[in-house]
């Protein structure tokens, strides 16, 4: 207990520094989110700038995202449909400078936060072993589009809950260090989709990147242009439709 509480002590609900999301180095990131197209929608723009100053950005998607229809796609069987997002989220990832995407290929919409997928989140923390984590808010019940997907509130508390206490603690499922996995710990975890920001990055550099990762995303997005139009006003309320400016929010644990 002891242990631990001074691992809660270290980790600040603060900025890294003056000028957050951006480090001196290059760094690792993995991005661990549920569904194809969680990424660029949730931080499209800030993957696009980090890719862009030369960091290196893996996903790990827990969803094959077989349950992602619409009027456009209602005839499509679901195994069709995993087959067509893997393939679009893998172009979008591309367009951002993203380095690999990884699925767990779980079903749509059955995520549970339970040991089972908090040990795959210590699993892969521990194999690609990044110094950045980006995931999203367990605590977010409700989003801009109504209520919030329970696959995004899934993934962000199997997530929280692999961070700490596990992921650094080789005495977390011991079976991860027979199959050659070492405790790390991230020493930045960003936490997406919040309404608890303490940081805000500008992206308006980088949304046309986002916009153009987004719209590979054909079998989710409708109609491209009124799809971009629609995105369009998702400006900040201090700029205007002929000047915008956008940003991403998140809300970002630090352990020095």
């Amino acid at each position: 207990m002891i242990a631990e509480a001074v691992i809660v002590a270290k980790a600040k609900r603060k900025p890294p520094d003056k000028s957050p999301g951006t480090w001196k180095e290059p760094k690792k990131f993995l991005v661990i989110l549920a569904h194809p197209d969680d990424p660029e929608f949730f931080c499209g723009g800030s993957l696009a700038r980090w890719a862009g100053e030369g960091h290196h950005i893996d996903y790990f998607l827990l969803t094959c995202g077989d349950k992602g229809r619409n009027d456009e796609n209602k005839d499509i069987h679901k195994d069709d449909l995993s087959k067509i997002r893997d393939k679009e989220q893998r172009a979008a990832a591309t367009v951002l400078g993203v380095k690999s995407v990884i699925f767990l290929d779980r079903e749509d919409g059955l995520l549970i936060a339970d040991l089972e997928l908090r040990r795959e989140m210590v699993r892969i923390i521990r194999q690609l072993k990044p110094d950045i984590l980006i995931t999203c808010d367990p605590q977010n019940l409700f989003a801009s589009y109504g209520l919030n997907h329970p696959d995004h509130r899934a993934v962000g508390q199997a997530v929280l809950d692999a961070v700490f206490p596990a992921a650094g603690n080789d005495l977390f499922f011991p079976e991860l260090l027979e199959e050659g996995f070492q405790p790390h710990m991230p020493s930045e975890i960003w936490v997406s989709l919040t309404r608890q920001p303490n940081v805000t990055l500008d992206i308006t550099d980088t949304w046309p990147l986002k916009i153009k990762a987004l719209k590979e995303h054909k079998s989710q997005i409708g109609d491209p242009h009124e799809f971009e139009e629609n995105m369009r006003t998702e400006h900040t309320k201090d700029s205007t439709d002929d000047n915008p400016r956008y940003e991403e929010k998140f809300l970002v644990l630090t352990y020095d």
